[in-house]
């Protein structure tokens, strides 16, 4: 049998038709938010949103042939080069792009612009797996660690000058795959603790409650064990640093942008100004809740019709789902993203060298990220950030920034039988 025919055989069709279900609901769910009942339109009429995202669309199948047509080893050897591209496209869209909304996302000639931002994640990806697959790279080590944070925090860094806070977010999704590789459990510890701390100290509107419960907390850690002393420095040392970071978070607040304190507040008071900031989270779980368990209906929903979700095709999309399909609508479609992400892994830990692996991993962690995200922001978990529901949302670089992540990692797969040596 040739070998065109071996990886053909070897595509985890799973995974590409959970791909296409998700991209087809999507793509009704965007006809769905943006369909008016007096003046319809056809689904696929270009002059609407839904009629450009099949255009879209059939440009996605374009790239998916493209790379599944590749040499696998063609994203390996081009890893760093087109790493430090989009470095160097990064650095230029501040000057060089469309400013909207006071951000500066975008570039390109005309009406075809793409995001950056979005493609730099791909290009980050492969950059780290082209770096970590040496056998010798061990992320227990202080100078592999900084070479991988490096290549990491360069596109997050330029990315937030646009600024653009949301998508710089995403790379620190990656960390899961460092965790895979090696890095020791302390990183995460420390993470997930500031993380906790910053959401008590914005979240308690009265800051002294939670230093009291860190003074205590330090009390108690000081008295257990031997070398009482040793333990007092370091402890009290420890929530000496925790007591002023607290007091820190207003001041550093405050310095936001007003639309960027308005949805710290609306995170942990939806209902401090529900006509206001508030609006967009209180229409959205409004809109969600209404559809029920099975839903109104396709192209029925009236938070939907009526436009009461700004953005409902982009960053909302979820709401069109919840309100029109209904409970078993939006839980079918967390299972197939579930599922998508479950054959990832899968995928990821059969991998016959450690690039396809750490790139796999890679994929799996943006992937993730947006899935939670996304919806968190849509029902009021976490603050409204312009994060895409992955093969859903409206827009170019959305849909195929993400579709060519998925495929070039589905083309290592296909071709593991032919990889050679470098077996972790």
């Amino acid at each position: 049998m040739r070998e065109a025919d071996i990886q053909i055989n070897r595509v985890d069709w799973i995974a590409v038709l959970i791909y296409f279900a998700l991209v087809f609901i999507g793509w009704i769910n965007i006809y769905a938010a943006v369909f008016d009942s007096q003046y319809p339109k056809e689904i696929w009429d270009l002059s609407i949103n839904s009629g450009q995202q099949l255009v879209r669309i059939g440009i996605s199948i374009a790239l998916i042939t493209l790379i599944m047509v590749a040499d696998y080893r063609f994203f390996e050897n081009l890893a760093l080069p087109i790493y430090i591209l989009f470095i160097g496209i990064l650095i230029v869209t501040p000057f060089l792009g469309k400013e909207v909304n006071g951000q500066v996302l975008s570039v390109g000639f005309g009406s075809f612009r793409i995001q950056p931002g979005e493609f730099a994640k791909l290009t980050t990806a492969l950059a780290l797996a082209k770096v970590m697959e040496r056998p010798t790279f061990d992320l227990s080590k202080k100078n592999y660690q900084i070479i991988a944070f490096t290549i990491l925090l360069i596109p997050v860094g330029l990315i937030l000058l646009q600024p653009d806070t949301g998508t710089a977010m995403v790379y620190f999704s990656m960390l899961l795959m460092f965790y895979r590789e090696g890095l020791p459990q302390w990183y995460f510890v420390l993470g997930f603790g500031l993380v906790a701390v910053t959401l008590l100290g914005l979240g308690i509107e009265n800051n002294l409650y939670l230093v009291g419960a860190i003074v205590v907390v330090v009390a108690i850690l000081v008295s257990l064990g031997r070398r009482t002393w040793q333990r007092t420095v370091v402890f009290s040392l420890i929530g000496l640093g925790l007591i002023a970071y607290i007091y820190s978070l207003d001041y550093v607040v405050a310095k936001l942008p007003p639309h960027q304190q308005n949805r710290i507040m609306v995170l942990f008071n939806p209902n401090i100004d529900p006509l206001g900031v508030g609006w967009n989270v209180t229409q959205s779980k409004i809109a969600i809740g209404s559809g029920g368990l099975l839903g109104k209906g396709y192209l029925e929903g009236t938070q939907t019709k009526f436009d009461f979700v700004p953005e409902q095709h982009t960053d909302f999309i979820f709401c069109t789902l919840g309100e029109e399909f209904g409970w078993i609508g939006s839980l079918i479609v967390i299972g197939l993203f579930t599922g998508l992400l479950y054959r990832l892994v899968v995928m990821a830990e059969r991998q016959k060298n450690r690039f396809s692996r750490i790139y796999g991993y890679c994929v799996v962690s943006i992937l993730l990220f947006h899935f939670m995200i996304n919806i968190a922001m849509t029902i009021g978990l976490f603050p409204v950030v312009g994060i895409p529901l992955p093969f859903f949302s409206y827009g170019g670089s959305s849909l195929w920034s993400f579709t060519i992540l998925l495929f070039v990692f589905i083309k290592m797969d296909s071709s593991r039988a032919t990889q050679l040596g470098r077996l972790s």
